[in-house]
């Protein structure tokens, strides 16, 4: 009776640590979505929203790492049990940095209109990226919920279709940038928000992999997507 008394508060510690997580996932896709928002429109309020929602963030990320340390310290978990909580604490970083991705692209959206720019370069590749980005972190906090390691292989391929988009943008700029030194300053700032929006999906696809992780003991990392694919699956 008290082994499972303690079972019972061990998994009800667990279901604690990883509704913070969907929590802190939330709050940063909520983020990211104002900032791009935020740099359609130039709304000044949005930006600042953005800011807000960083510092709930980095708090978020520092109660989750909070409550792992306490659960291994109390309850010597097994090592599966250790290898969920390490891969939590490692979601939450990568969401954190999901969140300094949004601040930079809040940061220079503002920098951008206050310079008394209002046409974007290449502004409908932005959009693309960022509504790829926002979906594959949507999924990767959904396979997350559900312990669903086939989304990682999913997610892989996507990452490659923003890299490729990104690379696209990238040469088109530097181009621009050659044929008229006046644009540079503007230019380099559409750079700068590609590449957030491009290093927010590879932390998406960090997190699709620590899924895998968890559930199959098996370490994606650094693999293309067929391999990851037959990780999943084998």
């Amino acid at each position: 009776m008290q082994h499972n008394h303690i079972s019972t508060q061990f998994d009800a510690q667990l279901e604690q640590v990883r509704n913070a997580v969907l929590h802190m996932g939330g709050a940063v896709e909520d983020q990211l979505s104002l900032a791009v928002q935020a740099l359609e429109s130039g709304d000044m309020l949005l930006i600042d929203q953005v800011l807000q929602v960083e510092h709930q963030v980095n708090s978020m990320e520092i109660e989750i790492d909070e409550l792992c340390t306490n659960v291994i310290a109390r309850r010597t978990p097994t090592a599966i049990d250790l290898r969920v909580l390490t891969m939590v604490v490692k979601t939450s970083t990568d969401l954190e940095r999901v969140g300094d991705e949004a601040k930079k692209i809040a940061l220079m959206a503002r920098e951008f209109y206050k310079s008394g720019n209002r046409d974007m370069p290449r502004y409908a590749e932005i959009r693309r990226i960022s509504a790829i980005v926002i979906d594959m972190l949507r999924q990767s906090l959904d396979g997350f919920a559900r312990l669903d390691a086939e989304v990682a292989p999913v997610i892989a391929r996507r990452d490659l279709e923003v890299d490729d988009a990104f690379q696209a943008i990238l040469r088109d700029l530097l181009t621009r940038m050659m044929e008229d030194p006046r644009a540079i300053s503007a230019t380099l700032d559409i750079i700068f928000i590609a590449k957030a929006l491009e290093r927010a999906g590879d932390h998406a696809k960090n997190i699709s992999e620590y899924v895998v992780y968890m559930i199959k003991g098996k370490d994606v990392r650094h693999l293309n997507a067929d391999e990851i694919e037959q990780a999943v699956n084998s």
